[in-house]
C-alpha cells in the first residue's frame, strides 16, 4: 500500500489542481488550495520515500515487485503495469520526491504573482509523477511511458509562458531534441523484444548471456546484438540527459520558471538517462564498446559544457551548462562501470544543484527577474541567506574536502569516486585515461565558472539601475526554507551515505547494482572499493614502477588504495579555480576583465565559447535549413504546384469555370429557352437536309 502512495499521491495532486484548480472559489482561494493540495501530498509521497529508502537500504525489507494490471497483452508481447522496488528505486524515489517537494515549496513564494498557479502546480505534480512511473517501472514499456510522460511535462512547463514566443521555441525544441533520443530508445526496447520475446527487466537480464553471440543487421551492416542494443538504449539516454549532440535543449529550457529549472535539472528529467544505464547495467556489462563510448561521450560532454559556462552571462544558463558538464560525470563513471559512483553523484547532485538553482531563482526574485550577472553585484548584505546558501551549494559541487579523511561536502565524496574510477579503469581502457584527465580539466572550469557566479553576483558594485538595488530585498521563509533544507543535504549527503554507494555496506544494493566482489569489472572492485591496507601493487593494476622516494615521495603514498595524487589532483584543480576567478573578478572591474580578454587576443575564443562552440548555427545551417528547404520543395512544388495544380486549381478550376459558364444559358425566362429549342430544331433540320441531298 505505501508503494501506491508514494506514486500515485502526486497523480492525484495534479489531477485535483488541474481539473478542479479553478473551482475552489476566487483567484486567492483556488491559488492557495492548489498550492496547498499539491505540495502536502508531495511531502507526505516523500515522506513515504524516505521510509522505504531506510527500510530497504538499511533494514530488512526486501526486493519486490508490486503487479497492478495487466497492462497489455498483443500476440507473444505482454507487459504489466507493476512497481519494481530494489535499492536503486529507492534512491530515485528520495530524490525526485524530496526535490519535488521543496521546489512546490519554493514555488509558493516564487510564483506568488502568477495568474495561473493551479495549472503551474498541476504541471509540477505531473511532471513528477511521469518521473515516478519511470524510475519504479518494471519493464521496458513501461519506462517508456514514464519516459515520454517527462516529455510531455517538461513541454508544458518549459513552455509554461505560452505568450512569449520564445519560452514557445525552447519547449518545442527541447521536444523535439528528445524525440530524437527517444527513436534510438524505442527501436533497442524494440530489439530487446526481438531478441529475448520479453521486455521485463527480469526476464531480459537473465536471457542476456544466451544472446551474446547473436549478430543482427541494422542499417545494412551487421552488428552484435548486445552492442546494438546498448548502443540504441544509450541513444535515448543520450537526448532525455542532453549529452553532447543531442544537448541543445537544456540550455534554453530555461525559458521556463526556476522552479522548473531546478526540477528539471536537479531530480527528475535529466537524470532519466542516468537512471536507465544503471537500471540496465547488465546489457551494458556485456557491451564493451558502448561503454567505451559512453565513456568519451560523457567526458568530452563534462568538458564542453564545463567550457561554454566559463562564459555565460546569464545566471541560470550558467548553472544549466554546469548540469550538463555534471551528467556527463555520472555517465563516464558508468562507461567504465561504477554504476554505484554515477548513482551516488546523482544522488548529492539533487541537492547541490537544487540550491544553486534556487538560490538563483531567489537572486532573480530579488532584483525584479534580473538574469544577467553584468547588472549584478554587491547585492550579499541585501540577500545574506542566499548568498550564503549559494555559496554552500559552490562548495559542493567544486568539490571542497580533505582528501584522504571524511571530511568534505557532498560533491568531494561523489566526484572524486568518479574520478578515481577512471583512475582505476586506466589500464584497461583508453577511455578511463581520457575521462580520467577530462575530469580533472571539467574540475578546474567548473570551480572557475562556479566562483565567477558568486563574484559577478554578490561581490563588487552593483552593475544595474539604482532604484533595482534600492528595492532588492532576501527571499520569504516560504522560499529560504527549502534552501536552508537542501544547503545541509549538500554539505553532509557525501559524508553520511558514502560508505553505502561506494563501499557496498551490509549489501546496501541488494543486487540492484553490481556489488563489491560482483561479476564484472573486478578490476574497480579491486581499487575503488578496496581496504586502506590494500598494496599499492594490488590497488593500481600491477604499475612497473616502485612509488619515488624524495621530496615529492608523499605523493605517491598510498591512501585507500591510491596514490595520493589522485586524490589531491581534484582538490588542487578545485583550488585553482577560485584563485583564478578571484583574481580575474574580484580583482578590479568585471567589465574591464572581459574587455581585456576580447582586446588581447581572446576574442574568437571568447565568442567561440560565448556561442557555445556554435553548434546551434551549424545545426541550423544544416538539420534545419535542409529541413525547411526539403519542407518548402514539398509545399510550394509538390502540394501548390503539383497537387493543387493539377487538383484544385487544375481540372477541378477547370471545370468550375466551365460550368459557371454554361450555368449562364439557365437563365430562368420561358422564351429564351423556346429560342434555343428552336435554333435547334432548325439545326437537325438542316442536317437531315443536307443528308438527303447528298451535299
Amino acid at each position: 500500500m505505501i508503494y501506491y502512495l508514494i506514486v500515485f499521491a502526486p497523480l492525484l495532486g495534479a489531477l485535483i489542481a488541474g481539473l478542479a484548480g479553478t473551482r475552489f472559489g476566487p483567484q486567492f482561494l483556488s491559488a492557495t488550495a492548489s498550492k496547498v493540495v499539491t505540495t502536502g501530498l508531495l511531502f507526505f509521497s516523500a515522506i513515504l520515500s524516505w521510509v522505504v529508502f531506510m527500510s530497504i537500504g538499511f533494514g530488512d525489507a526486501a526486493d519486490e515487485t508490486v503487479p497492478l494490471f495487466r497492462w497489455m497483452a498483443v500476440g507473444d508481447m505482454k507487459a504489466d503495469w507493476a512497481l519494481k522496488i530494489d535499492t536503486l528505486t529507492a534512491v530515485m524515489l528520495v530524490v525526485v520526491n524530496s526535490v519535488s517537494a521543496l521546489v512546490h515549496l519554493y514555488s509558493w513564494g516564487y510564483m506568488s504573482d502568477d495568474k495561473y498557479q493551479p495549472r503551474f502546480f498541476a504541471y509540477l505534480s505531473l511532471f513528477t509523477f511521469a518521473m515516478l512511473m519511470l524510475v519504479t517501472s518494471d519493464n521496458f514499456i513501461q519506462l517508456f511511458f514514464g519516459w515520454e510522460g517527462v516529455g510531455l511535462a517538461s513541454y508544458l512547463l518549459i513552455g509554461y509562458y505560452y505568450k512569449k514566443p520564445s519560452a514557445n521555441a525552447a519547449a518545442i525544441k527541447a521536444f523535439v531534441t528528445n524525440r530524437v533520443g527517444d527513436v534510438g530508445l524505442a527501436l533497442g526496447i524494440m530489439t530487446i523484444f526481438l531478441m529475448f520475446g520479453t521486455v521485463e527487466f527480469d526476464a531480459v537480464f537473465k536471457a542476456l548471456e544466451d544472446g551474446a553471440d547473436t549478430v543482427l543487421p541494422f542499417l545494412g551492416g551487421s552488428f552484435n546484438a548486445i552492442e546494438l542494443i546498448a548502443f540504441l538504449l544509450f541513444i535515448g539516454a543520450m537526448g532525455k540527459s542532453a549529452q553532447f549532440v543531442l544537448h541543445v535543449w537544456l540550455p534554453d529550457a530555461m525559458e521556463g520558471p526556476t522552479p522548473v529549472s531546478a526540477l528539471i535539472h536537479a531530480a527528475t528529467m535529466v537524470t532519466a538517462g542516468v537512471f536507465l544505464v544503471c537500471r540496465a547495467h547488465p546489457i551494458f556489462e556485456l557491451a564493451p564498446m558502448t561503454s567505451g563510448f559512453i565513456t568519451t561521450v560523457g567526458a568530452f560532454t563534462a568538458l564542453f559544457a564545463a567550457s561554454v559556462a566559463l562564459v555565460q552571462n546569464d545566471i541560470k544558463r550558467v548553472i544549466a551548462y554546469s548540469t550538463c558538464s555534471q551528467l556527463g560525470y555520472m555517465f563516464f563513471a558508468a562507461g567504465v562501470g561504477a554504476y554505484n559512483a554515477a548513482m551516488f553523484h546523482l544522488f548529492t547532485h539533487a541537492f547541490f544543484k537544487a540550491l544553486l538553482f534556487l538560490c538563483a531563482g531567489s537572486v532573480i526574485h530579488a532584483l525584479h527577474h534580473e538574469q544577467d550577472m553584468r547588472k549584478m553585484g554587491g547585492i550579499w548584505r541585501k540577500v545574506p541567506w542566499t548568498y550564503g546558501a549559494m555559496v554552500i551549494g559552490t562548495l559542493a559541487i567544486t568539490g571542497i574536502g580533505i582528501p584522504g579523511t571524511g571530511i568534505g561536502f557532498a560533491g568531494f565524496f561523489s566526484k572524486d569516486a568518479i574520478i578515481e574510477a577512471a583512475y582505476s579503469m586506466r589500464g584497461d581502457s583508453n577511455a578511463a585515461i581520457f575521462a580520467f584527465w577530462i575530469g580533472i580539466i571539467a574540475a578546474l572550469m567548473t570551480s572557475f565558472y562556479s566562483w565567477r557566479l558568486i563574484f559577478m553576483t554578490f561581490h563588487g558594485k552593483f552593475r544595474g539601475e539604482q532604484h533595482t538595488l534600492d528595492h532588492a530585498h532576501e527571499s520569504p521563509w516560504n522560499m529560504r526554507v527549502p534552501l536552508v533544507l537542501l544547503s545541509f543535504g549538500a554539505i553532509f549527503a557525501g559524508a553520511v551515505f558514502y560508505k553505502y554507494f561506494m563501499k557496498d555496506y551490509h549489501g546496501f544494493w541488494h543486487g540492484a547494482l553490481p556489488a563489491v566482489d560482483g561479476e564484472h569489472h573486478a578490476s574497480i572492485s579491486n581499487s575503488l572499493y578496496a581496504a586502506a591496507e590494500t598494496t599499492a601493487s594490488d590497488a593500481h593494476h600491477g604499475d612497473d614502477h616502485a612509488a619515488p622516494g624524495g621530496l615529492f615521495g608523499w605523493l605517491y603514498k598510498d591512501v585507500h588504495g591510491y596514490p595520493f595524487w589522485v586524490l589531491l589532483m581534484p582538490l588542487l584543480a578545485s583550488v585553482s579555480g577560485f584563485v583564478i576567478a578571484y583574481f580575474m573578478y574580484i580583482r578590479g572591474s568585471v567589465q574591464a576583465k572581459i574587455d581585456h580578454i576580447k582586446d588581447t587576443g581572446g576574442s574568437l575564443l571568447y565568442n567561440f565559447l560565448l556561442n557555445k562552440w556554435y553548434i546551434d548555427e551549424l545545426y541550423d545551417v544544416t538539420i534545419v535549413r535542409a529541413t525547411r528547404n526539403l519542407g518548402d520543395l514539398f509545399w510550394k512544388i509538390g502540394d501548390v504546384r503539383i497537387i493543387d495544380g493539377l487538383g484544385p486549381n487544375g481540372v477541378a478550376a477547370m471545370a468550375s469555370g466551365v460550368a459557371k459558364r454554361v450555368s449562364k444559358v439557365q437563365t430562368g425566362f420561358l422564351y429564351h429557352y423556346a429560342f434555343v429549342m428552336l435554333l435547334g430544331v432548325a439545326l437537325l433540320i438542316m442536317v437531315a437536309f443536307r443528308g438527303t441531298t447528298g451535299g
